[in-house]
């Protein structure tokens, strides 16, 4: 194990080198039935992990689906601190990340001891954080929320009721503007969504004048202020699945236009571009998995995570509350 300890402190993935001829597919195969493992891959994901996952979605329904299974392994194609949610939810079961080192620049604006000191400026505050954060920060919560429940979260608690959102102040201020509440809004953001260049997107919507605009909430206001629809990842590929239109200009994350087209193979998909010479937006955290770290993160059980016990209590309340609070409104 010398080299996994090696190459885990120099690269945060393991290294160890594959024989050309073989078929990862397969072999990727064998081992998750060898180690009663279960593959899970965000909607960012290259096209080829999200077709070797046994479950493809949103961060929270993904380790929703992994601690409803029987597995004792969690493989976890996304970033580090979806692979904590699944520890959080499945504390006794082996969660890996392919790549230690795939971070989350929105989780990395919100260090938890900074929000600690934050919070306490605010101390009738109830705290309300987007499940895109570290399993330190939820600890510091009272409640967790998606991007597809934020706004029924917020309405549902007593008017006079003060709140501080975080991490994501984009997601924060949509939230602000659909309840009318007064929000507290940690100043954190997801620069996927913040790059996204609003004349190239009008030049698209020109380009394509039967194409309806879709965007993710993390979004800036004025990218949102246009949208035909505004929705989280899950939400936007049904929405094409169910819209009428033929045609879409997608402002998130490039990944998901995969499963939309198979989804709707007779529609068009457009990425929205960002505000740099690039035709689409990559998050490059996301795309740090591959399928050779996924192999040797499988065949090595490593990188592992591994978060304190009492940070897991602490964390898993919260979610808890958002799901209960859920189930209340039949979300």
């Amino acid at each position: 194990m010398e080299i996994v300890n090696y190459e885990l402190q120099a690269k945060g993935y393991i290294d160890a080198p594959i024989d050309p001829s073989l078929d990862l597919i397969k072999e990727i195969q064998r081992l998750k039935k060898e180690k009663n493992a279960v593959i899970l891959a965000h909607y960012y994901q290259e096209s080829e992990i999200q077709d070797i996952a046994d479950y493809i979605g949103d961060s929270l329904g993904l380790s929703q689906e992994a601690a409803k299974t029987d597995a004792d392994v969690i493989v976890f194609a996304g970033v580090h601190f979806m692979a904590e949610t699944a520890k959080i939810l499945s504390p006794t079961k082996k969660v890996l990340l392919p790549d230690a080192k795939a971070g989350c620049s929105l989780s990395d604006s919100c260090p938890p001891h900074l929000f600690a000191k934050f919070k306490e400026q605010y101390p009738d505050h109830l705290v309300i954080t987007y499940v895109n954060c570290t399993a330190e920060l939820k600890a510091l919560s009272d409640i967790v929320c998606t991007s597809s429940n934020a706004v029924q979260i917020v309405e549902s608690l007593p008017a006079d009721q003060k709140i501080i959102f975080g991490p994501d102040r984009n997601l924060g201020a949509y939230v602000k503007k659909k309840t009318g509440r007064d929000l507290v809004l940690w100043n954190g953001a997801c620069m996927v969504h913040e790059i996204f260049s609003q004349d190239k997107i009008d030049r698209l919507k020109s380009e394509y004048p039967d194409a309806k605009f879709i965007a993710h909430p993390e979004c800036e206001d004025h990218i949102l202020a246009i949208a035909d629809y505004v929705g989280s990842t899950a939400g936007m590929l049904k929405f094409t699945q169910t819209d009428t239109a033929q045609a879409y200009i997608v402002a998130t994350e490039s990944g998901i236009l995969y499963q939309m087209q198979k989804a709707s193979p007779h529609k068009t998909f457009i990425p929205a571009p960002p505000n740099n010479a690039c035709a689409c937006n990559d998050c490059p955290h996301m795309k740090l998995n591959t399928l050779e770290k996924l192999y040797n993160c499988l065949k090595y059980e490593s990188p592992e995570i591994l978060l304190p016990e009492d940070v897991i209590l602490r964390a898993q309340r919260p979610i808890e509350r958002m799901l209960e609070i859920s189930a209340s409104l039949g979300l």
